[in-house]
Parts: structure tokens; C-alpha cells; sequence
């Protein structure tokens, strides 16, 4: 059975999530909105660490595939400014979305072991993804005409 190697995806990512969502709030803690609901947000992916750690010990990962460790190099750039936080929140959403489609995944596979409990997890956990990835959408579509635009 491959699931842990999902869950521990999964895990690997909202751990990234947690980091990169209190990096930005520090990095662009200036911007309208963005220390304040960046904090919040690392707290929602916090809270999905907690749940998914039983899930992760129950399916633990197999480490004979490639699924083991998520490896990124986003959030590399250590300039300030409009540009940079329109790059860095489209790099957040990117990150965020992988973990959209890992509960996607997980749900399929919660259907096809017939856990009604796993299923009622991770749809919790999808709900506030989703959340998460509509207001990184819309503070990059507000974030992106004047950026792009005007340049400032």
C-alpha cells in the first residue's frame, strides 16, 4: 500500500506551507493584509500537521519510491517590493495547490478503503486549503495590475 507515501507528501508540503506563510508575513509584513492572514493561514497549515501526524503513523511511507521527500526552490529571492511579493505569493499558491491535489488523491483513496473517518479528515482539511488558495488568488489578482502595470 503506497498512501503514506501521499500522506507524508502531504505533511512534507504543509510543513513547507507553515514556513512559507510566516516567511511572507515577516518578508511583507508591510503590505495591507498580508502579515495578519499570512499568520493565520500558517496556523490553519499547523493545524493540518496535527491532523494528518496519526494518519502519517498509521500509513507510514515506504522509502523504496519517489514520493518521498518534496523538495522545492521557491521563495528564493530575497528582494522586497511589489514584484517580489507578487512572486512570492504566486510561488505560495503553487505550493498550496500541490497540497489541494494531495487531498484529492487522499479522498480517493479514503473512498476506496472505505474510512469514513480519513474521508471526514481530509475533506476538512481540503475545505480550508481551499480557502487558502482563494485568497492567495485574490491578493494576487489585486497585487498584479499595479505591480506589472505601473511598477512600483
Amino acid at each position: 500500500m503506497l498512501i503514506g507515501n501521499y500522506l507524508q507528501l502531504a505533511f512534507d508540503a504543509e510543513k513547507e506551507a507553515v514556513k512559507a506563510f510566516n516567511m511572507i508575513a515577516g518578508k511583507h509584513g508591510d503590505e495591507p493584509d498580508v502579515y495578519q492572514t499570512c499568520q493565520l493561514l500558517a496556523s490553519w497549515s499547523q493545524n493540518h500537521l496535527n491532523e494528518l501526524k496519526p494518519w502519517v503513523e498509521k500509513y507510514p511511507a515506504r522509502p523504496d519510491t519517489t514520493a518521498d521527500k518534496l523538495e522545492r526552490m521557491m521563495f528564493d529571492n530575497e528582494q522586497k517590493g511589489s514584484f517580489a511579493l507578487l512572486r512570492d505569493l504566486h510561488d505560495l499558491w503553487i505550493l498550496v495547490t500541490e497540497i489541494d491535489i494531495c487531498w484529492t488523491v487522499l479522498l480517493q483513496a479514503a473512498d476506496g478503503l472505505r474510512d469514513k473517518e480519513m474521508k471526514t479528515t481530509f475533506v476538512k482539511l481540503q475545505e480550508s486549503t481551499k480557502r487558502q488558495i482563494a485568497w492567495l488568488q485574490t491578493r494576487i489578482k489585486q497585487s498584479a495590475p499595479q505591480t506589472l502595470i505601473v511598477g512600483v
